[in-house]
């Protein structure tokens, strides 16, 4: 097998990381490609989080061909934890925002679910975090993916050596999962963006907490199996006030003032690394996830909405991650 330089360089990078990569981690292992020939991004400018969230994100969401017309649609969120002060989770006014969008456009029923990765007491984070008074005012069901009944769902890839999961029911029988990731850095996986919160979809009563058997299995392997057999249809990234550092909990608060969606994941990803001031080609999970789950080349992204600006000075990151950084930023 040969290894270009660039992908030699991208896995030095990582296993300098502490990710655990071998050159097989290089070879194809995904079953079917899933990325389309092009994909859409829109990056909407949005300030500060209030109540006239709704309007303009209903404004950016039919800048997509979406029909979810009937359709059963679940938000997952990024709810890890609750620290005062800290912006660790998706803002709870931009996800019922969304689920207003989607009740507007017709969906058949519409509820958020997540699994916590770090506190086992899905309802202390809910009441802590302000998530538990703003769902129930706006008559949002709430399923805690970490306790959902499971269903047996084999891999999409074989990145790791899991085979098959257990998965929420409310999640495999979902006809439109949208990811809502909060833009962070993370000490771990580089960053947690809409591919990596999808370990919140895998249930802590099966496999652990904070997913032990993923980070056993990889990290950056997991996300992509998880990817491959839970399509995500849509991304809705909060990037209003992210976090930068020892993220993905004990970060620093770092305003972006934007919310970016996308109709695929891999580019939705990309360009908030490029928000974030990285190189996406850099990530493992994102390099890996464009030869079969979407697009990271700007080339193939149709660019709706505000233009994408790098910042002058990226966020900053644990010192393993040193080299996200792009050249010249």
């Amino acid at each position: 097998m040969s290894i270009s330089r660039r992908d030699l360089l991208i896995g030095s990078a990582a296993i300098a990381a502490g990710a655990s990569v071998s050159l097989l981690f290089f070879k194809p292992q995904y079953h079917e490609v899933r990325r389309a020939t092009r994909s859409r991004v829109a990056i909407l400018h949005v300030e500060k989080y209030s109540q006239n969230l709704f309007d303009i994100l209903l404004a950016g969401i039919r800048l997509f061909p979406l029909d979810v017309r009937g359709k059963n649609v679940v938000l997952k969120p990024n709810l890890v934890d609750y620290a005062p002060g800290n912006t660790i989770n998706t803002d709870p006014l931009l996800v019922v925002a969304a689920a207003e969008c989607f009740r507007r456009l017709d969906a058949k029923q519409v509820v958020v679910g997540e699994g916590p990765g770090h506190q086992r007491d899905t309802q202390l984070v809910l009441s802590e975090s302000g998530y538990e008074p703003i769902l129930r005012e706006s008559g949002i069901r709430f399923i805690d993916l970490n306790r959902d009944n499971l269903v047996r769902v084999n891999l999409g890839a074989s990145y790791t050596q899991l085979k098959h999961l257990w998965l929420p029911r409310t999640v495999v029988e979902a006809d439109f999962l949208v990811s809502m990731p909060k833009v962070k850095t993370h000490h771990w996986s580089g960053v947690t963006l809409s591919m990596k919160n999808m370990f919140g979809v895998v249930p802590g009563s099966k496999y652990g907490w904070p997913k032990n058997i993923l980070h056993w299995s990889g990290i950056q392997q997991s996300i992509l199996d998880a990817c491959a057999t839970v399509p995500i249809r849509f991304v809705i990234a909060d990037a209003i006030m992210g976090m930068e550092g020892n993220g993905p909990i004990n970060g620093t608060p770092r305003p972006l003032g934007n919310v970016v969606l996308a109709d695929d994941p891999v580019a939705a990803d990309a360009t908030c690394a490029r928000l974030m001031g990285f190189e996406p080609d850099r990530l493992i999970h994102i390099h890996q996830a464009a030869k079969f789950l979407g697009n990271s080349s700007p080339e193939l992204v149709d660019q709706v909405g505000e233009t994408l600006q790098r910042p002058e000075v990226p966020f900053r990151v644990v010192p393993e991650f040193e080299f996200l950084r792009q050249k010249g930023v």
